[in-house]
């Protein structure tokens, strides 16, 4: 099979990530180094949740494995927001976490690593939205788009899950069945992965510092021009962001009442 055939879902890459056959190509990063030998180290240890690194192609493009299976993309469909595909997302990036404790990150230039004080010891995915979590039949089996993986705590990475899963925002903006059930879902995810209780007594913050932390990549990326973000990063989008950000302040004691 030489068909190449765009994948759905991301914002920087939107548009410009191919299946062909069983790879993916994508464009090349200057921190695709980095990524290449996360996803080296994840394959040598045996975690079967990420793509593969297979090379860079003769158009000059990373190739990687193609995960079979679904992302939770619009329309969003029902499986993809139940409790116990949640309870999957969770456990599965605590596996993505153990696989990578015995990784060293500073030989390699990464994207965006966390800010302090969750740029300590670990790795973290970043991104982990819905888009970018592979599931077969119901079940959350793999990450994709490492593109901003880099150094981080391991509550950086599930304060960002929760955020977009459970999800953590002002109710107006989540039009299905997760409305109401933000504080609940939340907790869901955090026994699923079974964060202890130093990271619950950091997770306010980190949920905090990761929302505003994410917008600053949007937007700048934006105001850089690049495509995806300058589509995404519309006056709606910055609105629903403010409304986040006054969701989370006005929040912040029940979540964390929520968490123990």
């Amino acid at each position: 099979m030489t068909v190449e055939v765009p994948l759905p879902g991301g914002t920087a890459n939107r548009g410009r990530v191919h299946r062909v056959g069983d790879t993916v190509r994508r464009p090349m990063r200057p921190t695709s180094a980095a990524t290449h030998a996360l996803l080296r180290h994840l394959e040598e240890v045996g975690f079967d949740g990420a793509p593969r690194a297979l090379g860079v192609d003769n158009a000059g493009r990373e190739v990687l494995s193609y995960v079979p299976g679904h992302a939770v993309i619009a329309p969003t469909p029902a499986w993809g927001l139940t409790d116990a595909a949640l309870c999957s997302v969770g456990a599965l990036l605590r596996r993505f976490h153990d696989a990578t404790a015995g990784f060293d990150p500073t030989p390699y230039s990464w994207s965006h690593p966390a800010p302090a004080p969750f740029d300590g010891r670990g790795i973290a995915h970043n991104d982990p939205n819905l888009d970018n979590v592979i599931f077969r039949d119901g079940r959350a089996v793999a990450l994709i788009d490492f593109d901003l993986a880099g150094p981080g705590t391991a509550v950086w990475d599930v304060a960002a899950a929760a955020r977009l899963w459970a999800p953590l925002r002002a109710p107006v903006d989540t039009p299905d069945v997760r409305r109401g059930r933000e504080l609940h879902r939340m907790r869901i995810l955090v026994d699923a992965y079974g964060l202890d209780d130093a990271g619950r007594a950091d997770f306010v913050s980190a949920l905090r510092d990761g929302h505003e932390w994410m917008c600053g990549i949007v937007r700048d990326g934006a105001e850089r021009g690049v495509p995806g973000f300058a589509e995404y990063w519309t006056p709606e989008a910055a609105a629903r962001a403010g409304r986040t950000r006054a969701w989370l302040d006005g929040y912040t004691d029940a979540v964390a009442a929520a968490l123990h």
